[in-house]
């Protein structure tokens, strides 16, 4: 079996990395007919046409920008951030993998079975994060009139922007996608219009406590999806450095044993690999490896300037509140 770890320590760059790992792969996967790592073949192709060929990142980025001008004009006294990002290749790795796993696993638990080649391969085509953007807005206290509470109007800001966002993009050559998260509870402050976009996690939050909004668009320009998140300040803190950072992960490891008790190895190669990868990945040792424009002294002091671990940056955008001493009329 392939894996990405044996390519991690031979001082190459992460573009060579996935060209290398991808050829091995396919070579592999045609000695033994393996069509799941064909998939994660082109899978990874993707990912290096990000890296090699991001001229796009250009004019889409620069689509993005006119959105983060007009929130500069219409919420002058909001702090805000936007950040771009491509999936990290140790990310989205484990992503792919862990896709494959739960899948399958869900899959047998309902039928009692393994779903088809064919299934598993249709299932495998709902990566639309490769690219990815995050506004991140804040309300400054000064702007807080007597009695408000700081926590519900950014959240009111924070669909006021998400109900703009969807036709400003569309009028630049996005397309919105339908939300995929089904039998969510609707807030009313989405308009009818735009709530059946977005997959609303403050209205519906993670049972860890995460909250966001989250929509993705088709790049009708870039020919490439994006996905865009929504976040207050005090959420993304939540989701970046506290609970559901740490505790998804735990929670994470623990659900992979499950599954593993659940499916035996030797009863489905394919979930037998992305299992295999998938675990392997989480034991890495990150100060171990020898990639080109990447150190870490642990598994938390990390320099990354070639996106192999963190993503890798497209545009951040910071907005300071203006009139600081203005409250809102």
């Amino acid at each position: 079996m392939k894996k990405l770890n044996d390519y991690l320590y031979s001082g190459d760059t992460v573009l060579k990395i996935i060209q290398t790992y991808a050829q091995d792969l396919k070579e592999s996967a045609k000695k033994t007919d393996n069509q799941i790592d064909l998939v994660h073949c082109n899978f990874l192709l993707q990912i290096a046409e990000l890296l090699e060929h991001n001229d796009f990142l250009a004019s889409q980025s620069q689509r993005i920008r006119e959105f983060y001008k007009h929130m500069a004009n219409e919420y002058p006294f909001l702090a805000f951030t936007f950040k771009g990002r491509i999936k990290s290749l140790i990310r989205a790795e484990a992503k792919f993998n862990g896709y494959i796993v739960e899948y399958m696993y869900d899959y047998y638990l309902e039928n009692g079975k393994f779903p088809s080649v064919m299934e598993l391969k249709n299932s495998l085509n709902c990566f639309r994060d490769l690219i990815a953007y995050r506004i991140v807005i804040s309300l400054p206290k000064c702007h807080l009139q007597v009695g408000q509470s700081r926590s519900d109007q950014e959240i009111k800001y924070l669909y006021d922007v998400a109900n703009q966002l969807l036709g400003f993009l569309e009028e630049r050559g996005f397309t919105a996608e339908l939300s995929t998260l089904t039998d969510q509870k609707a807030s009313s402050q989405l308009k009818d219009g735009v709530a059946p976009y977005y997959r609303d996690y403050i209205a519906n939050p993670s049972p860890n406590g995460y909250q966001s909004l989250h929509i993705t668009f088709y790049d009708n320009i870039a020919r490439c999806y994006v996905e865009v998140q929504l976040r207050t300040k005090e959420m993304d803190d939540f989701a970046e450095i506290g609970p559901a950072n740490h505790l998804g992960y735990e929670k994470r490891q623990e659900s992979e044993r499950v599954r593993r008790d659940v499916i035996p190895k030797g009863e489905n190669p394919y979930f037998d690999d992305a299992y295999e990868r998938g675990i392997l990945l989480h034991q890495l040792e990150l100060a171990k490896l020898d990639v080109n424009m990447f150190a870490a002294a642990d598994n938390s002091l990390i320099n990354d300037g070639c996106g192999l671990y963190r993503g890798r940056l497209i545009l951040p955008y910071e907005h300071l509140s203006r009139f600081q001493n203005d409250l809102i009329d």
